[in-house]
């Protein structure tokens, strides 16, 4: 499971999800308060500059502010969070320290005496230091000729504030304020809920990061699936195109491949083939040749003297009434057929020794083969009243020459049932094997001579003269089977069992 492309893309992509989370995180926690108070302090400094704006437009003369002027500080102070107080100096006046302090803004009648008390006493504490027990923990942030800004604490109040103190003009002192303490605690509430919303995130980003890479992965395992079957020379599974993105440029190819790799083997096979048949071909022709003559003018003896003979009786009329002649005539008929199968079959065979016959390597399923050849056996079997045991179903691919199995099958069929006794069954086996498949064909019966057991594939070789007689055989059909899987380099062989004898043939079902 760690080792799967799924995992770890979930693993890196969390990973990275946590890290920028912990990340924003301490960035927050670490930078967050002082670039508030950097903020607030923009925000002093540009409540200063309009209120002074305002009041470098009044006259001399101009004590009180209009109702216009008194709404926009109004709004000053309410949209930037900040308390905002103006006093006149009146050096007639005997105020704080000897300096006479008139309010300008806000008027006394809008804020509660204590109130006003409480402003006036930390404008002393700034303006005369140490007059205000109060105000303690000053901390200069920002000075310019016209204002400082302070970080104080005011022990009356238990709160921390952060000043803005300095002069409008000659005339006219500025006292701003704004709290430290919701600063803080909104630093706070904000860290507390960065962490909670970076818990559910990860949650649901991991979750999501699981499907999308699934959704990404399964693809990749399918195309995996279709790579190993292709290994193992299945090259029936496609993969089913659906997009056009990168996944599906890699589908289209791995099915191209899978044509081509077909293609490819196919024609190795074939001239895999073609090359050791012309080699065993160059050494053995010769030999084949004398023997097929010796063979032929061997066979053709018997029938051709029986017909000479039976021909000579009619000519010189030994038997003078008609039943006796039609026998004459049917044994000449008889042989003369006979002769004419051994000849087609003696081509067949001279085609296949002497290479003539090209092998067409093909992949095809060997089921369907065999029960077309049990099929035009159905009443030949039918008639000797043979049990038939074939039981296979499922498709088992062979890479050979489809027509020359066929041939390989029915010799092995016809063979079974011409000497099929006893029980009188046939059964019919697939066994699979490291590389091929075993096709086995058992029939139940006598024996064949252990001694005669590799004489049986020489063409003209009878191990029971008188029942081969009595079917028509003529001993080449072995010896065609053994010259079919020659050319297609595959091993067939006979075996004596308890009951009966089994002949097998092997084909290939890998490269």
């Amino acid at each position: 499971m760690r080792k799967s492309f799924r995992f770890k893309i979930t693993f890196i992509l969390t990973l990275l999800f946590i890290i920028t989370i912990f990340l924003t995180w301490f960035i927050n926690h670490t930078f967050l308060p002082n670039y508030y108070l950097y903020s607030k302090q923009k925000t002093l400094d540009m409540a200063y500059q309009k209120v002074q704006g305002i009041y470098l437009e009044l006259d001399e003369s101009e004590f009180l502010l209009s109702d216009e002027r008194m709404l926009e500080l109004e709004r000053l102070a309410t949209n930037n969070n900040i308390d905002l107080y103006v006093y006149r100096i009146d050096y007639k006046l005997y105020g704080i320290n000897g300096i006479g302090l008139l309010e300008s803004y806000p008027n006394r009648e809008d804020f509660g005496y204590r109130e006003y008390l409480q402003v006036l006493g930390a404008i002393q504490g700034y303006l005369f230091r140490g007059t205000n027990p109060d105000l303690k923990y000053k901390n200069e942030l920002y000075t310019s000729e016209v204002y400082s800004i302070y970080s104080s604490y005011d022990r009356q109040k238990d709160s921390n504030y952060i000043d803005l103190i300095g002069n409008l003009n000659e005339n006219y002192i500025i006292f701003i304020r704004t709290n430290f303490e919701s600063i803080q605690e909104s630093v706070a509430i904000a860290n507390k809920f960065l962490a909670f919303i970076g818990i559910i995130a990860v949650i649901i980003g991991t979750t999501a990061i699981l499907i999308i890479s699934n959704k990404f992965t399964q693809p990749i395992l399918q195309l995996a699936d279709i790579a190993k079957k292709m290994s193992n020379l299945d090259f029936d599974v496609k993969y089913p195109v659906k997009s056009q993105d990168e996944i599906g440029v890699l589908g289209s190819s791995i099915n191209i491949l899978s044509e081509k790799l077909e293609e490819t083997i196919t024609e190795l096979k074939q001239s895999n083939n073609d090359l050791l048949n012309e080699i065993k071909k160059k050494t053995e022709i010769d030999e084949m040749r004398k023997e097929f003559l010796s063979n032929v003018s061997h066979e053709l003896k018997t029938p051709l003297a029986l017909i000479q003979g039976y021909a000579e009786g009619l000519k010189e009329n030994i038997n003078e009434d008609q039943e006796s002649r039609d026998f004459y005539l049917d044994v000449i008929m008889d042989e003369t057929n006979k002769m004419t199968t051994m000849v087609k079959r003696l081509l067949t065979l001279n085609e296949l020794e002497f290479g003539s016959n090209q092998v067409q390597f093909e992949r095809f399923d060997i089921i369907p083969v065999i029960r077309s050849v049990l099929n035009a056996a159905d009443i030949l079997i039918k008639q000797k009243d043979i049990t038939l045991i074939f039981n296979h179903q499922d498709p088992i691919y062979v890479w050979a020459d489809e027509y020359l199995v066929q041939q390989v099958v029915t010799n092995y069929i016809s063979n079974a049932i011409n000497h099929v006794s006893g029980a009188n069954v046939i059964e019919i086996k697939l066994i699979p094997q490291e590389e091929t498949i075993r096709v086995a064909v058992f029939n139940t019966g006598e024996n064949i001579p252990e001694d005669e057991l590799d004489k049986i594939w020489v063409k003209f070789y009878k191990v029971d003269k008188a029942r081969t007689r009595e079917y028509g055989g003529n001993g080449i059909g072995l010896s065609i089977v053994k010259a079919i899987m020659n050319s297609m380099n595959r091993k067939c062989g006979v075996v004596n069992r308890t009951s009966g004898v089994e002949f097998w043939f092997e084909l290939d079902m890998k490269v």
